[in-house]
């Protein structure tokens, strides 16, 4: 049986998560489940899994869970604690679910501690991928992909010789605004934006997915799980989100991962790699699919995509200056503080702006990413 640690069990990947081990009780054993502030969702799940430690980082939601809960899962608060959980003795692997850089200092600690990493957490390896990815070498880890995505090409290179891919090819499913212009979107609204198409998620990626800069990150995040060059990623968007992503190889062979749109498929297979087992997860219905069909992405008007495969090729520290300001103004638009172009423009001025570093450390990255948020605010104040 698999122990596992799940940080961010009350967003959308972890309860998905737990759905996996809820249909798998033989498999997976929940030690440590970490949230933000959602306590009454956290409580519920205290009293189904049964973990031996519950972390809330908002002190405040802890206290309210220790004000009430009498139960044996340890309950603690507060940022360290989160830190602590990551590195669970008994653990055998963390899944980071946590929501934008919140989740680099705990994946760090997990990868010290030798913990496997089943990420979801993009933004680890889109702020500090080098640094992530030669800990992980360093301490014989492994990473496994939650995305789907990722986990598409991840299957796509098993047992190939990465030496013969020529292209690693995302898709992206456009989003609700997809085929529309600039002069189209000048006064579209959070209720519009998160009436994504194809996928159920949370409203911090609904809104980098049709901004189109959650691709931007998954091209970052793909260059260090898989090595590869920018000029050797490509973006094609594909409405339908059945062909998960691609990989072409130096013969012409195109190898894609096909699946319906479920994170609960790619969670699982990280959880239970090498193996694959059984599920009742819905299946692709070949004879219910009319075409699949992909373009060519916009981004002259979908800036966000354009912006993160600038900031990856400059590598250093911009990655991590574009995520934060993409967290500030992705947040801001939800306030209902900038545009929804407006947030290109926020992350724009911010990589102009903020101090640049091309060979940073862990503490580097920790004090640009509070810069750079500092900037952003002040742009959506402005």
């Amino acid at each position: 049986m698999k122990n596992i640690v799940v940080l961010g069990s009350t967003g959308s990947i972890g309860t998905q998560t737990l759905d996996v081990v809820r249909n798998n009780p033989e498999l997976f054993h929940v030690s440590v489940l970490v949230a933000n502030r959602s306590d009454e969702l956290l409580e519920q799940q205290i009293n189904e899994f049964q973990p031996e430690l519950a972390v809330l980082s908002d002190n405040e939601a802890a206290q309210r869970l220790m004000s009430r809960y009498s139960g044996k899962t340890k309950i603690m608060g507060g940022r360290e604690a989160v830190i602590e959980a990551a590195v669970f003795p008994e653990a055998d692997t963390v899944v980071t679910s946590l929501m934008g850089f919140a989740g680099l200092e705990p994946t760090m600690a997990a990868l010290n501690a030798r913990k496997n990493i089943a990420l979801a957490n993009k933004e680890t390896l889109v702020v500090a991928g080098e640094l992530v990815m030669a800990k992980a070498k360093e301490m014989g880890c492994a990473i496994l992909p939650v995305d789907s995505e990722h986990c598409a090409l991840f299957q796509c290179l098993q047992g190939q010789d990465r030496s013969a891919v020529e292209k690693l090819i995302l898709t992206a499913s456009g989003g609700p605004f997809r085929g529309k212009k600039a002069v189209e979107l000048t006064n579209v609204t959070k209720s519009d934006v998160l009436a994504h198409p194809t996928w159920n998620m949370g409203q911090k990626i609904t809104v980098d997915s049709a901004s189109l800069i959650n691709k931007g990150l998954e091209v970052i995040e793909a260059k260090w799980l898989y090595g590869v060059s920018y000029d050797d990623i490509q973006v094609v968007v594909h409405p339908q989100s059945i062909v998960h992503s691609m990989v072409q190889y130096q013969d012409g062979t195109v190898m894609a991962q096909l699946g319906c749109t479920d994170m609960r498929l790619p969670i699982q297979y990280a959880l239970t790699y090498p193996d694959r087992v059984k599920s009742q997860f819905p299946r692709v219905d070949f004879y219910e699919l009319s075409k699949l069909t992909f373009e060519k992405p916009d981004m002259d008007t979908f800036r966000g995509l354009k912006l993160a495969f600038e900031a990856g090729k400059t590598g250093g520290t911009m990655p991590c200056v574009m995520n934060a300001a993409n967290e500030v103004a992705n947040l801001a638009f939800r306030n209902n503080q900038c545009s929804f172009l407006g947030m290109a423009d926020i992350i724009e001025q911010t990589m102009k702006q903020a101090t640049f570093d091309s060979h940073p450390d862990l503490d580097v990255y920790l004090q640009t990413d509070r810069e750079a948020r500092a900037i952003a605010s002040q742009l959506v104040k402005a």
